[in-house]
């Protein structure tokens, strides 16, 4: 039996992808994480407007320490779905397909995403 025919070991801990490849990866886990927020946004939604004993109380929730890190992965996720979408949209349009120009664009919504929700995240504090 020749040593070809073997299965090939793949270790997905050495192979390293490409930046498009992680960006990729990363706006379908955003979009993952939007779609399954949805009953908990909606959650607080419904408590908030229940009535101004409700809304203190959302308020007081979100105010919470852990709350805030669940709101600033939801806006890391919504702003990163956001800029990745309109990359693409560009992408489809033919424009930044180059070698160089795909790279910086998406570390340019790598890098800005995060940016992005601390600012809109210090905005709602």
């Amino acid at each position: 039996m020749p040593s070809d025919s073997r299965p090939v070991f793949l270790n997905l801990l050495q192979i390293r992808l490409p930046m498009a490849g992680i960006m990729s990866i990363a706006h379908r886990a955003a979009g993952v994480i939007l779609f399954l927020s949805i009953p908990f946004l909606a959650a607080l939604m419904s408590a908030a407007l229940s009535g101004q004993t409700g809304f203190i109380q959302t308020q007081m929730l979100l105010k919470q320490p852990f709350m805030q890190l669940i709101l600033f992965l939801l806006l890391w996720a919504l702003a990163h779905h956001f800029l990745a979408g309109i990359r693409y949209l560009l992408i489809d349009a033919h424009l930044g397909v180059q070698a160089p120009r795909y790279r910086q664009t998406a570390w340019l919504v790598l890098v800005a995403s995060p940016v992005l929700a601390l600012l809109l995240l210090w905005g709602l504090a």
